[in-house]
């Protein structure tokens, strides 16, 4: 790879005029694609009436989208150095609305998977989002900027929630998927026409057998570990998955180490800030997923079980609305923390926060109010938190880089949430307490649901502190006058 290859524009091109549009266009673009993962929640029940389908088919209409996110984020974040990530970008919202229209024109089960499937292309549109910040934005510009965009992960998840169970409360359901087309044409619109390219390449061939290997192998660990529930933990075709993904992401991991041009640069993986950042955004996706399993089920549990609060979806897309807003906020502290202390600060001090929220959970869960102050108290962490993580990724990686190793950050907290659906869906399945002759989740088993969360964020911390010290706190960007070559961040104290 060249110098040419890795280094941002040359003198004579110009600094975006509008960084602040840019920072709002591509965290707009953030929050349109976090929706599709509340976007059928509303409706997950009335899908097996909808669709004219058992309910574990329809079930796939929500794993088809976890499946095709998690194939697509690392393949995507590598074209996007290779070729533009703009244009990566660009054809990610288009998968997005394709999926949304495909999804509005459905009435059927396979449409409506393949509908979701496309919809879960377009997950990379983050770390993409992040890449280009990196590459576009003033250097003082960027630690605010990559946090409001990491940040819009949940914000997007949060605000998209009441809003979905509204439309599917007062009209026909297929209108949720042509506002999110309609939302998708939108940011396509403004990234096409605000948003630069970015002139950082990484060259090379695009290694498709190393493209084939995660994907097949995520695809095993992944339906193992979201459908282990349905099909049984012991049953052939759950082991038989997993054996196959252990097998096949070792097979993958001895060709990248031999690829001249990999897909995921393991080597540069394995660097101790990218290694314990990437290893603590998998406790943290873990831990902020727990969250979003418990509080809606005791918001919506019948009130005569003693501590379900007998409320409706709308009423969960309310009281879980403000917590997008306090990481919306929070974004912007947490980049004056990592300006001042760096982010590795920022990321410990944020996943206190969240455990912090998690035991405050266990004690306060009896009143609306209660979870209200939760979920901010967690939002509030998880502000903090997503906002040091590109920072500390970014910080250890070469430019050329950027939206591969962005990507692959994205992915662990992915692969975080998955594990955490499971175990808490085992848990919840076993502690039980009877209700009219139905099983519901008992009181314990929420409890000990959030104890689990909190101790994963417990755990984010203690890997946290193996980050090593930095010099600087934040990557480098473009300075205000232009672009220049990038300094070298990240480096051990």
């Amino acid at each position: 790879m060249s110098d040419a290859l890795a280094r941002p524009a040359e003198a004579g091109s110009s600094a975006p005029p509008k960084p602040n549009a840019v920072v709002a266009v591509l965290a707009l673009a953030g929050i349109v694609v976090s929706l599709m993962q509340t976007l059928v929640i509303p409706i997950v029940p009335e899908l097996p009436k909808l669709l004219n389908a058992e309910p574990s088919d329809t079930a796939w209409a929500v794993t088809a989208t976890l499946l095709a996110a998690s194939v697509a984020t690392p393949v995507v974040g590598r074209l996007g150095d290779m070729f533009g990530k703009r244009r990566m970008l660009l054809l990610s919202i288009v998968l997005l609305v394709s999926g949304s229209v495909v999804c509005g024109l459905a009435d059927s089960l396979v449409p409506m998977i393949i509908g979701r499937a496309l919809q879960g292309l377009a997950a990379a549109v983050v770390p993409l989002g992040i890449s280009i910040m990196r590459d576009a934005l003033p250097a003082d510009r960027l630690a605010g900027s990559t946090a409001l965009m990491s940040a819009s992960l949940g914000v997007g998840g949060a605000l998209g929630l009441p809003a979905a169970a509204f439309i599917a409360d007062n009209w026909n359901w297929h209108i949720l998927f042509w506002v999110s087309a309609a939302l998708g044409a939108v940011a396509f619109a403004l990234v096409l026409l605000i948003v630069p390219e970015s002139k950082v390449r990484a060259g090379g061939r695009f290694d498709l057998v190393g493209s084939l290997g995660l994907s097949a192998g995520l695809v095993s660990l992944l339906l193992a570990v979201s459908k282990g529930g349905d099909w049984g933990w012991t049953s052939g075709t759950t082991l038989v998955l997993g054996a196959a993904a252990v097998v096949i992401l070792l097979s993958w991991g001895w060709w990248e180490l031999r690829s001249p041009q990999p897909l995921v640069d393991l080597r540069t993986t394995a660097k101790p800030q990218v290694l314990f950042t990437n290893l603590a955004s998998i406790a943290l996706g873990f831990s902020m997923f727990a969250m979003s399993l418990v509080l809606p089920q005791l918001l919506q549990l019948p009130t005569q079980t003693g501590y379900g609060l007998g409320k409706s979806m709308m009423t969960v897309g309310l009281v879980l609305a403000p917590q997008g807003l306090v990481m919306m906020a929070m974004s912007a502290v947490s980049a004056g923390v990592t300006k001042a202390k760096g982010p590795k600060v920022t990321l410990m001090i944020g996943a206190l926060i969240v455990a912090a929220g998690y035991g405050l959970n266990i004690v306060l869960m009896s009143e609306v109010w209660h979870l209200i102050l939760v979920s901010c108290v967690i939002g509030a962490g998880v502000g903090f938190t997503y906002g040091a993580l590109p920072a500390l990724i970014m910080g250890a990686v070469d430019p050329s880089q950027t939206g591969a190793a962005n990507s692959l950050n994205t992915l662990m907290r992915s692969l975080g949430t998955s594990f955490a659906s499971a175990i808490a869906g085992v848990i919840l399945a076993q502690m039980t307490t009877d209700f009219g002759g139905t099983a519901l989740p008992s009181e314990n088993g929420f409890k000990v649901v959030m104890a689990i969360g909190a101790g994963a964020a417990l755990l984010a911390f203690l890997v946290a502190t193996f980050i090593p010290r930095q010099r600087r706190s934040t990557p480098t960007g473009a300075p205000a006058e232009g672009p220049a070559e990038p300094a070298e961040v990240g480096a051990k104290a």
